[in-house]
């Protein structure tokens, strides 16, 4: 799943708190940047081989620029702190297309959107997009506290009518109820949700829990833990005579990259689809948070970054 990449220049940042900063990037030559739907993301090349992915979070309407609001994360493996550290007005970096894996329903009868900390970038464009589009929905947006939330004058001023703030320092009250969100039950209602793993696993299982179906609950992952380890296994690249040896702590991806076989990654945790490629034959053991459980179902697809095998070979088509 490799992508090409396009110059782009920082045209703007946005120091909204100690640790969160928004970056907006327009195109090298001025041509106009691709459209895009709310809820879709980029790869942003940081520098030379460090790829990460970003939600765009700006009007869908607007795509004259794309518009990335990132979180200083001393807990991630160094992308958003190089962000942080490097870019600046004028800076130049390369970008993908848009993607979108977390799509909006726009016929649905109501529309919850729920974004903790960083994961309300996604929101906000699709809270541009309900809005302009005249549909009902309601906005939470929850964070640690006030200091450390960031599009806070945007969104109060834009969607004052639909925007319900949770702050985890202003007592139990303030909190989010996921069984509220869901009452009155109604098959058109859809949630939204993206944030840490932990809050959106907590989500999740609350608005099931509570009547929503699986088909009404949608989500992305930011960055996810993942286990990569298991039994040895052999892989195999379809149309070649080679087969490479899995290891017990090593990841598919890895294996290859030793063998000398190029492999296209990026988040390394199973959550930004990069290295998703076909099963021809064996049984893949999934690990990841990219595919549907449908297509894990499917067992015709991988994510080479972490998820394994339950058969002793895996044919795959690169």
């Amino acid at each position: 799943m490799s992508q090409t990449l396009i110059n782009a220049v920082v045209i703007s940042r946005e120091d909204h708190t100690d640790d969160v900063a928004v970056f907006e990037l327009a195109s090298e030559n001025g041509d106009a940047l691709l459209p895009f739907e709310a809820g879709a993301h980029i790869d942003l090349e940081i520098e030379s081989g460090l790829i990460r992915q970003y939600s765009l979070s700006n009007n869908p309407d607007n795509s004259n620029q794309y518009r990335l609001g990132i979180l200083k994360d001393p807990q991630s493996r160094g992308g958003s702190q190089k962000v942080h550290e490097l870019l600046k007005v004028g800076s130049a970096v390369r970008i993908s297309e848009p993607r979108n894996h977390f799509p909006l329903n726009m016929e649905a009868e109501h529309s919850v959107l729920i974004g903790g900390g960083i994961g309300v970038t996604p929101m906000i464009a699709m809270a541009y997009a309900l809005k302009a589009a005249g549909r009902s929905f309601e906005f939470h947006y929850c964070c640690r506290c006030r200091e450390k939330a960031g599009f806070m004058d945007e969104l109060q001023r834009v969607f004052a009518d639909e925007l319900t703030l949770h702050f985890d320092d202003e007592g139990e009250a303030n909190r989010l109820n996921p069984k509220t969100i869901v009452e009155p039950l109604s098959a058109t209602k859809h949630v939204y949700v993206c944030g840490p793993g932990g809050f959106m696993d907590w989500v999740i299982a609350e608005v099931k829990a509570n009547g929503l179906a699986e088909e009404q609950v949608h989500f992305e992952y930011f960055n996810a833990e993942v286990d990569i380890e298991g039994e040895t296994f052999e892989v195999q690249i379809k149309g070649q005579e080679a087969v490479i040896q899995v290891q017990a702590h090593e990841s598919i991806a890895n294996a290859l990259k030793a063998a000398g076989i190029k492999v296209d990654v990026s988040c390394e945790q199973g959550v930004c689809g990069t290295c998703i490629c076909d099963v021809i034959e064996g049984t893949p053991d999934h690990r990841d948070h990219f595919l549907t459980d449908e297509e894990k179902e499917d067992n015709d697809q991988i994510a080479l970054c972490c998820s394994r095998a339950k058969s002793p070979r895996l044919v795959i088509d690169l």
